[in-house]
């Protein structure tokens, strides 16, 4: 029973697994025939797309990313150099502030120099304060500094000038003697900030070779005419033409005159509170800084005192003028009327200063300030006053200015002296009269 069970199912699979293998061979012999047309029609391979070969494309591709990151590249380079110049810009900005500032700080570090303060206050509305307390801007604002007006002379500044003022002085080759003096003083003191404007190329040889700073303009016949032939009052009007371009460019400046004798650096001596500040050819309280002076005019009855006030005038051979609009319109007016009048410069330099508005005259609107006249002093203090006094004798003026007579250079010698070498004596010799 059980042989005829198995039997016909043995046959039943082996007749199965041999038609399976047929199928399978069957089924190969197809895909082998498939895969030989698809070899045949494409040789390139089933898969592969119309363009070029792939070691082609990747050369392509490389050229593209190397041609894309060249202009990239180029693009970021002009970038930085754009960025780098702004940032050199800023930087000098930034710096120029810098120096601003430090200039202002030192202003404002000198206990007399209420200047800066005052034009910053200006332009700001303000209520009136309680009675008593009100006071008014002293001073007006500087001017924005022009370097075009002379690049030269700016650069000469720049290395000179201590914050931004220095004495000047004008000078051709008939005066060395004066001079000298005056330099040797103003080295001894130890004065950095000073300049001499040589007039003709002889002074500016003098001055170059002992070692004084120098500034010859460019030729202007207008201006060297005067300066090589010119007597001391022509001379003197020069200054006035020739002090603006010095305020143009935003500096202060201490018009001196040749015939001082310096003992103490005048820089530590200045309020500059004011546009223009003096000294004066007074030689007491009342002339110097003013006074009621009554005459008398018997006609008019009980109304016969008449009442003036008085001042004498500042000296123009030195003073410290401030770069303000007022300065400079102060300076355009001077020059003006001395271009076209007979006049001596310290008069018409007071009549503009002092005079005030009136029909047909407009006044100027500047502030002024008379120098101490025993620190400032002139020769006649000096000799009418000081000499004869055992207590003023002690005193070291800042300056002396030889103004009030013609034997300069025997009395500036004297000066020095009598203040520097310690010679008590060495005044005596000389009278106050001014024709000796």
């Amino acid at each position: 029973m059980t042989g005829r069970r198995d039997g016909p199912l043995m046959r039943s699979g082996g007749s199965s697994h041999s038609f399976g293998k047929s199928r399978i061979a069957a089924a190969i012999a197809v895909g082998i025939a498939i895969g030989c047309v698809f070899t045949f029609l494409l040789p390139v391979g089933l898969f592969s797309v119309a363009g070029p070969p792939l070691q082609n494309r990747r050369l392509v591709n490389s050229q593209g990313e190397s041609s894309s990151s060249s202009c990239e590249s180029s693009e970021q380079m002009n970038k930085l150099k754009s960025e780098n110049v702004a940032f050199s810009q800023k930087n000098a900005e930034l710096k120029k502030e810098v120096r601003e500032l430090m200039e202002k700080l030192k202003l404002a570090e000198q206990g007399k120099d209420q200047a800066q303060k005052q034009v910053l206050a200006l332009g700001k509305q303000q209520k009136a304060g309680p009675f008593g307390t009100v006071k008014g801007s002293r001073t007006n604002p500087t001017v924005v500094p022009d370097e075009s007006v002379n690049p030269r002379l700016a650069k000469i500044l720049e290395k000179v000038a201590v914050n931004r003022e220095l004495i000047v002085a004008l000078a051709n080759s008939n005066v060395k003697d004066l001079l000298e003096v005056w330099f040797t003083n103003i080295k001894r003191v130890g004065i950095l900030n000073y300049l001499v404007v040589a007039l003709d190329e002889d002074m500016a040889k003098f001055c170059e070779s002992n070692s004084v700073p120098v500034y010859k303009r460019d030729p202007d016949e207008g201006v060297d005419s005067v300066g090589r032939t010119g007597g001391s009052r022509p001379v003197s009007g020069l200054k006035f033409r020739i002090l603006r371009e010095f305020l143009q460019l935003g500096y202060s400046v201490l018009l001196s005159d040749i015939d001082i004798v310096y003992l103490q650096n005048p820089f530590d001596h200045l309020y500059r509170d004011s546009d223009v500040e003096s000294m004066t050819d007074g030689h007491d309280n009342r002339t110097a800084y003013g006074f009621d002076d009554v005459f008398d005019e018997p006609g008019m009855d009980w109304t016969r005192d008449g009442h003036t006030n008085r001042v004498s005038v500042y000296n123009c051979g030195f003073f410290y003028i401030r770069p303000t609009i007022p300065s400079i319109e102060l300076l355009d007016r001077v020059a003006a009327r001395l271009s076209q009048e007979t006049a001596w410069d310290q008069a018409v330099f007071n009549e503009e200063l002092f005079f005030p508005s009136h029909n047909g005259h407009e006044g100027l609107h500047a502030a002024k300030r008379t120098m101490d006249f025993y620190l400032f002093m002139n020769s006649k203090v000096l000799y009418r006053t000081v000499i004869k006094d055992a207590f003023l004798r002690k005193m070291k003026p800042v300056i002396v200015h030889v103004n009030y007579h013609h034997d300069k250079l025997l009395r500036m010698k004297a000066v020095v002296e009598y203040y520097v070498n310690g010679k008590e004596d060495a005044l005596k010799p000389f009278p106050n009269r001014a024709d000796s």
